[in-house]
C-alpha cells in the first residue's frame, strides 16, 4: 500500500514518530514538517517511487493524504 511505504519514507527522512503518522495528519501542525522538510521528503519519495514530483505541486500537500493521492497519480 503507498500509504504504509510513504509513511516508511517519512519516518526514515524526517525522522517523525510513525504513530504519529496517518491520512489525516497535517503536515505543518501536526507533524512539525516545513519547507526544506517538504523538499527533503519530496526528493525521497521521487527516489522511492521513480516519479517526478512538479514543484508547483509542494504547495498544494497539505495532509499526508494529499501525498498519497499525488503518488498514486504519478505512479501510473
Amino acid at each position: 500500500m503507498t500509504f504504509d511505504k510513504i509513511k516508511e519514507v517519512m519516518v526514515d527522512t524526517l525522522s517523525v514518530e510513525a504513530d504519529k503518522i496517518d491520512l489525516e495528519s497535517r503536515l505543518d501542525e501536526d507533524l512539525g514538517i516545513d519547507s526544506l522538510d517538504a523538499v527533503e521528503l519530496s526528493m525521497a519519495l521521487e527516489e522511492e517511487f521513480d516519479i517526478k514530483i512538479p514543484d508547483d505541486e509542494l504547495p498544494d500537500l497539505k495532509k499526508v493524504s494529499d501525498i498519497v493521492k499525488l503518488v498514486d497519480k504519478l505512479k501510473k
